[in-house]
Order: structure tokens, then sequence, then C-alpha cells
């Protein structure tokens, strides 16, 4: 079947994955110590691959934010990333919530991630995504950061309301933001969709796996022809029902596990009805990455009106 055409009204849109395992997962992290990790049975590679099979069956490719931890134990897989026509780029190194985190730690760990991937595909990585969208207002500090290591464009912000993340009033459309030192650095946010003037994230993720599918496409539609393009995402633990289960309380639990069966199914279909890029790449078609530093011509917007 031939892939979904792009036009004016019908945005190129950037098809993400964020590589963790199951067990990374801040919504599992109360029964899950980091010292445990380890130990514990890895899958990452096998729902890697069987996600990279199934963006070469689709002709799809995207960009794949990749945890320092898993680039550390696997550059392979990596490498195979990038062989295989898709966009490498940061996800830190531990999973860790920079709210959670000191500057110097923050610091530290992206830079030892950017140093391994770009290692492992002898080439520069320019895009970065927080553990669980956690640039929030307290952490606007951290886009000065990505700027200091080299990054050109972050994709951590969602503009809803969450109990883990999330900056309401941030814009949902990408482009160059000013940070708390008065430079810039491109967002590239989670785009929701809106129904009765409320915000509806339809992106991806657990959302992708809650919400009916009727719900998420119409709400990606509503996206593209208000002219925008969207960052879809997901997990490779998402395509695994046969993970371990751990026990964890019932909101946690509801989060991770719901719908793991028919993930992978749906994910065809959204790739059967939408048109993809690597995030670089549609960034470059709406004119955000043109210098080698990451801004353009585009007026950045303030932190001050953009984003609190």
């Amino acid at each position: 079947m031939p892939t979904p055409s792009v036009s004016p009204s019908r945005p190129l849109n950037a098809f993400t994955v964020d590589v963790e395992d199951y067990f990374h997962v801040a919504a599992l992290a109360p029964a899950v110590s980091r010292e445990s990790w380890p130990e514990r049975e890895c899958r990452v590679e096998r729902n890697t691959e069987r996600l990279l099979a199934l963006l070469a069956e689709r002709g799809v490719s995207g960009t794949f934010f990749v945890l320092g931890w898993v680039a550390d134990r696997y550059p392979a897989l990596v490498r195979r990333i990038a062989e295989s026509g898709h966009e490498v780029a940061c996800h830190g190194y531990s999973h860790q919530l920079i709210y959670e985190q000191s500057a110097e730690v923050f610091r530290e760990e992206t830079a030892r991630a950017k140093a391994l991937l770009e290692d492992a595909i002898s080439a520069p990585v320019h895009g970065y995504r927080a553990a669980s969208f956690s640039v929030i207002r307290s952490t606007l500090w951290a886009l000065d950061t990505l700027i200091d290591l080299g990054f050109r464009y972050d994709s951590s912000i969602f503009p809803i309301r969450h109990d883990r993340y999330g900056i309401p009033e941030a814009s949902a459309e990408p482009g160059p933001v000013g940070t708390p030192s008065g430079r810039t650095l491109v967002e590239f946010p989670m785009v929701p969709a809106q129904v009765f003037g409320l915000k509806v994230p339809v992106c991806g993720g657990g959302y992708f796996r809650i919400f009916p599918y009727w719900l998420t496409r119409a709400g990606l539609r509503q996206i593209n022809r208000r002219g925008q393009s969207f960052p879809f995402y997901l997990h490779p633990w998402e395509i695994d029902p046969g993970q371990p289960r751990i026990r964890v309380g019932a909101l946690s639990r509801f989060r991770h596990y719901t719908n793991l069966r028919r993930c992978e199914s749906r994910l065809h279909r959204v790739l059967r009805e939408f048109p993809f890029a690597p995030m670089r790449e549609v960034l470059r078609t709406r004119g955000l990455l043109q210098a080698p530093d990451g801004t353009s011509g585009a007026p950045p917007r303030s932190v001050s009106d953009s984003l609190i």
C-alpha cells in the first residue's frame, strides 16, 4: 500500500520512538530500583528490532530517542537503528526525571549519553527528549544545558496538565524558544487536539493504547487540518504484551499495561493513514533547522510569553 501523501493540508509528521526497556518506566519506579536493572530480563533489543522491521515494511523512517543506559549495553542496536536509515537522538542516560536531579547530575548524565550515542554511530546527535517529558516550568534551565552540550532541538515539552509533567500554557507549535539565559533552542512540543475547548493528548504512548483508535485518528487529523505537524511517539515495550508483570498500584498498572496486545495492530493503522519522517526532517521542511547552531530566521518565542 502506498505511503500517505503530503500536501499543505496534510503536513509531514515526526515518527519517534523512546528506546527504553519496560523496567525503566517512571510509572514502575516505586517497585523497581535502579540497582536491580542489570539483573532484570532485558527485552529492548528484540522489541526495537521488531519496530525496525515494521517500519521497514511501511517504508517509514523516524527518530529514535535512545536511553544512554541502553546505548551503553547495546551499542550495536544503536548502530542498527542508524544503518536502517533512522535518526538517532538522545533520551538522557538513566531515565531519571529532570526535576529529581541536580543541574550538575543532569549535565553529566546527558553529556555521557550523548557521547555514547555519537561514539556508536560516528555522527553528531542533535535531538533530545527528557524522560517523561520532564522539562517543566521549574526545569527550563535544562534547555540551556542542552545548548551548551551541542543539541539543536528538544522535544520534551507537553502543553497539557498532568501529574508528572506539562506546561499547559506552552505553545503547541514547533519553533525556536527563548531560554532562561536569553539564547534560543528549537522546540518540537507534543501537540494536543482540541475537543470542546479542552486539550486532548493524542500523539502516542499510553494515550495511544488507552484511547479508542477512532479518537486518536480524529485528533491527529484535526492537528493536520490546522496545518500543524505532530510528533507521534511510543516505546518498544508497548508492542510487547509478554513482558514481565511488576506489582504496582492501580493507576500505574492501568497506565503501563492497558491494551499492550492492541498496540502493534494500531501502530500499523497509524503508519498507513499518516505521513511520517524523522523529526529533524520535519523541522527542516518547516524551516526550523537551517543554521549549524539550530537557529532559524523565525523570531524566538520568549520563555515568559510561550512557556510560563
